[in-house]
């Protein structure tokens, strides 16, 4: 049976620990202020379950054969009841019903991800303002960093996903973080 096939290495294996119950994040969906943070958590903790295929769609039980659906449904349901663990109480009349982890993924994507444009302009803002006052250069480094995640999760920059572009960016953020010592 393909079942006694599956290793670690494939998203339909079960790990003992990979239980109904599991609480896979500290931080709770409350709503889109804390979306971003949530659905960032989420997915970390979920690739290093190698379950993120199945929020993200890429890992559907068409792709296997027959033998493996029922094995498929577990993992399904499982990752379902961590997204369920992880949401407010009032939430989860939207998605306890659902059949499939990448539905609820994407609807809560997008009632929740909304970009506003005024939460773009305080990050913006705050980024411009920041200063390292009393706090040590690590601690405001540290500090620029998060502001500057919060924008680009927010605003990602235009372009292609390849590695010269990545490194642009970095380079842009370190750029500027250069700027604000010289300030």
């Amino acid at each position: 049976m393909a079942e006694d096939k599956l290793t670690h290495t494939y998203s339909l294996f079960m790990n003992p620990s990979d239980t109904l119950g599991v609480v896979l994040i500290p931080v709770k969906l409350t709503r889109s202020e804390n979306y971003g943070l949530w659905s960032r958590s989420m997915c970390i903790a979920l690739q290093a379950k190698r379950k993120l295929g199945f929020v993200l769609g890429t890992c559907t039980k068409e792709s296997y054969d027959t033998e493996l659906h029922e094995q498929w449904d577990i993992c399904n349901a499982i990752v379902l009841s961590w997204i369920i663990n992880t949401v407010l109480e009032d939430l989860l009349r939207g998605i306890v019903y659902a059949s499939d982890s990448h539905t609820v993924w994407k609807d809560m994507k997008e009632r929740f991800d909304k970009v506003n444009r005024m939460r773009i302009f305080q990050v913006h803002r705050q980024i411009a303002t920041l200063s390292q006052g009393n706090s040590s250069l690590s601690i405001y480094f540290t500090k620029l960093k998060e502001l500057w995640a919060k924008y680009d999760a927010m605003v990602p920059p235009p372009g292609c996903d390849c590695a010269k572009s990545k490194d642009y960016i970095e380079h842009f953020h370190q750029q500027d973080y250069y700027n604000f010592l010289m300030d």
